[in-house]
C-alpha cells in the first residue's frame, strides 16, 4: 500500500478542515501516515511569517477558515486565543505508536482546539483529549518531557523541512508535496495517475529572474 504523509500542526486551522477530508484520499487506497512537525520551526528555517503573524492576512485567513468551515456543516469556535504553543500536544502525539490511535488523537486534537473552543496547549485538557481517544494522557506527558521524544519532533520537522516543507497542512506523495487543504483535489488527481511534464518544470525553473524586489 502506497503512503500519503500528513504533515500535522494543529496550529493551523486548515489543518483542522484537512482531517475531515482524509477519508476522501484514503478511499483511493492510500494510506496515510500522520507526521507531527513544528509549523513554528518550519517557518524559521525558511525565513517566512504565517499568514496569523501578518496583520493584513489574519482577518482574511480567518474569514476563509468560517467560510469553508460553514461549507462543510462545521462549527468554527477556535482556541481561547491564536497563535497558541503546540509543542506539549505535538509531543504526545509523537509518543504514539499505533497509527490508528495517532490519527484519532490527531484529529481529536484539531477538533478540540478549532471545534470546541479548547485551550490544547494546557496539560490538563491534553490528558482528557487522551482520554478520550482511549489513550492514557498522563503516561503520554511523561514520555513527551524526555529528551528521545523531543528529539524526534525537532527530527521530523528537520526531516520535512529538508524535503521542501514549509507549512501545514502539506501532503507528500511519492516525490511531490501538496500544500493546503484546497490542494487536496490536485493529490487526488495525482495518485489517480495525472502528472506534470517534469521536464518543462525544471526547464522553467532554471530560467533566471528578469527583476529582483529589494527587501
Amino acid at each position: 500500500m502506497e503512503t500519503v504523509h500528513f504533515y500535522f500542526d494543529p496550529i493551523s486551522p486548515f489543518v483542522w478542515l484537512a482531517t475531515k477530508q482524509l477519508a476522501r484520499i484514503e478511499a483511493t487506497g492510500v494510506h496515510v501516515a500522520i507526521e507531527p512537525v513544528l509549523l513554528a520551526g518550519m517557518l524559521k528555517a525558511h525565513g517566512i511569517k504565517g499568514p496569523a503573524e501578518v496583520p493584513a492576512k489574519r482577518e482574511l485567513m480567518f474569514r476563509d477558515v468560517m467560510r469553508l468551515a460553514d461549507a462543510q456543516g462545521l462549527e468554527f469556535r477556535g482556541p481561547p486565543g491564536h497563535p497558541f504553543n503546540p509543542l506539549l500536544a505535538l509531543r504526545m502525539l509523537t509518543c504514539v505508536p499505533s497509527a490508528t490511535s495517532r490519527k484519532r488523537f490527531a484529529f481529536a486534537l484539531a477538533q478540540a482546539a478549532w471545534e470546541k473552543g479548547l485551550d490544547i496547549s494546557d496539560a490538563a485538557v491534553l490528558r482528557q483529549v487522551a482520554k478520550d481517544c482511549d489513550l492514557n494522557g498522563e503516561a503520554l506527558q511523561v514520555a513527551a518531557a524526555t529528551p528521545d521524544v523531543k528529539q524526534q519532533l525537532i527530527a521530523a520537522t528537520e526531516a520535512a523541512i529538508g524535503r521542501g516543507v514549509f507549512g501545514v497542512p502539506t501532503f507528500a506523495y511519492q516525490n511531490e508535496l501538496f500544500w493546503g487543504t484546497d490542494r487536496i483535489d490536485a493529490l487526488l488527481r495525482r495518485i489517480g495517475g495525472h502528472r506534470i511534464d517534469e521536464a518543462r518544470l525544471k526547464e522553467f525553473l532554471a530560467r533566471p529572474a528578469l527583476a529582483q524586489r529589494n527587501v
